[in-house]
């Protein structure tokens, strides 16, 4: 099931589906055609490939007739199907618009945007799909009110990109003034507020609303779920202490960041009760060598 920040990426692209063109010209430098309108189409591309395939967004640019495909994918998670879909949505796209397609994929994890980047080799030859991904660092940062004004789904954006970074409170600012439509100011609002790390989040609070409310339905799901992560994030910060201090004492020695880190990767890929056994389990020279393995 997509998660909500999934859903509000894809809500800002479909609100401006110029969007996606102005950033494929603006980050990645694509020689896009001419075209005069911009709209959105069904992304169910299953009437010309016999199998279900729903990318997340079809934006289709025209000139009088179709010149441009661009499916919109938000990631925000590892899939390894995806390799194997995204192929099959492009060459669906291609068929049903007779016109070139292309694949933009978002996403708020710069490792994952790294890995994403790389060509999906289809066979032998030439055959392959590079996708244009686009990763927090590649999104432009939005702090003047003006250009906010102009667009204000890039400014969302950019606060989902950078909320949680030092200038989050200046593209927050920005987003906010930006945002006219009375249509989507809650659910903006509640996306720019829900983005922002927390000291960011209380000082727009005090500069703009106490005690603030989420205004949208969507909005309230949101900062639910972000209750619900912290909780979950406030949990394995508890085991992870535990678990320090017992790889410490089976070690006779403490952890290096790098270490610690590795661990907290181990507890989130197998679970606090596995990593707890191994390290009950494990020789010392067996639990240094599982520590300091990359496998």
């Amino acid at each position: 099931m997509p998660s909500l920040p999934h859903e509000a990426i894809i809500e800002l692209f479909r609100n401006r589906p110029v969007l996606a063109a102005e950033l494929l010209a603006e980050v990645f430098s694509v020689a896009l055609p001419a075209f005069t309108e911009a709209r959105i189409e069904s992304a169910d591309i299953a009437d010309v490939i016999p199998r279900e395939l729903r990318a997340d967004l079809l934006v289709l640019l025209l000139d009088g007739q179709a010149v441009l495909v661009i499916l919109v994918e938000a990631q925000l998670s590892a899939d390894p199907d995806k390799s194997f879909a995204w192929p099959a949505y492009v060459v669906g796209a291609r068929a049903r618009y007779r016109c070139p397609a292309c694949l933009l994929v978002v996403t708020h994890d710069a490792a994952l945007a790294a890995r994403l980047a790389r060509p999906i080799v289809l066979g032998p030859g030439e055959a392959r799909l590079t996708p244009f991904v686009l990763g927090p660092q590649g999104i432009p940062v939005v702090t003047e009110e003006a250009a906010a004004h102009e667009r204000p789904e890039l400014a969302v954006l950019s606060a989902m990109a950078h909320g949680r970074t030092d200038v989050g409170l200046d593209v927050a600012i920005a987003a906010i003034a930006g945002i006219e439509d009375p249509d989507r100011k809650a659910i903006y609002m509640d996306v720019v507020l829900y983005s922002l790390g927390e000291a960011a989040r209380r000082a727009i609070e005090a500069l703009m609303w106490k005690n603030y409310r989420p205004q949208s339905d969507l909005g309230r799901k949101f900062f639910a779920e972000g209750h619900a992560e912290g909780h979950a994030e406030g949990l394995l910060e508890g085991e992870l202490r535990l678990l320090v201090r017992q790889l410490e004492r089976r070690l006779a020695q403490s952890l290096r960041a790098e270490e610690r880190a590795r661990l907290a990767e181990r507890v989130r890929e197998i679970g606090a009760e596995q990593v707890g056994d191994l390290v009950l389990d494990l020789s010392p020279e067996e639990l240094a060598a599982w520590l300091a393995s990359k496998n």
